[in-house]
């Protein structure tokens, strides 16, 4: 818990908020953690990469141009959302631009860091699901691959599932390459002899 803390410290923060007091009282907390701290209003056209996590009143705002803004940045920073008040609307929209943490107004010191701590929290945990599930997709298509190239072996040459795979493993050896690529290139193969009509 003190490292997430300390690296609130380095963060650089956007607050974009009306200019009233509740704007004001959070740039003095977010300050007072030690962040750099940036004002903005009304809602930029860009969310510029050199921030870490945003402070967005979602307030009388519309989801579309909320997450215009969010997606302007390939970065992916941390969003705090700032409400006025609850009803289902609300809770839809930030749903909708995938908040990861919220803020009530009238801002109170105590939340503040709270909602920052949380909000990095579960920025990290979706980037690493995120990232876990593209090493998953990655592989089974992989798996796929060998599989399908194992079949064509074994139509072409006569040979069983192991003798399929030992082939492939000996070319990615002798070709310094991994099996899936390997497999792609005996693939794209039975694909351009296919359609000379020679399978």
């Amino acid at each position: 818990m003190s490292d997430l803390i300390q690296g609130l410290r380095n963060l650089h923060v956007l607050v974009v908020l009306p200019r009233e007091q509740s704007a004001d009282d959070l740039i003095q907390q977010v300050n007072r953690i030690g962040c750099q701290v940036d004002h903005s209003w009304p809602l930029p056209k860009t969310f510029q990469e050199k921030y870490d996590l945003v402070f967005l009143d979602v307030t009388d705002q519309n989801s579309e141009k909320l997450n215009q803004f969010i997606n302007s940045s390939s970065k992916k920073q941390t969003i705090v959302a700032v409400v006025g008040y609850e009803n289902p609307s609300m809770l839809e929209l930030i749903f909708d631009i995938k908040a990861h943490s919220v803020l009530n107004k009238p801002i109170r010191a105590s939340g503040v860091m709270t909602s920052m701590l949380l909000g990095q929290k579960i920025q990290s945990e979706r980037f690493q699901f995120r990232k876990d599930l593209k090493a998953l997709k990655d592989k089974l298509e992989n798996v796929q691959k060998v599989n399908d190239a194992k079949f064509i072996l074994m139509r072409h040459r006569k040979i069983n599932d192991r003798e399929a795979y030992a082939l492939i493993r000996k070319q990615a050896m002798a070709k310094r390459t991994n099996t899936a690529d390997i497999s792609q290139a005996i693939i794209n193969a039975e694909s351009i002899l296919s359609d000379f009509g020679d399978t």
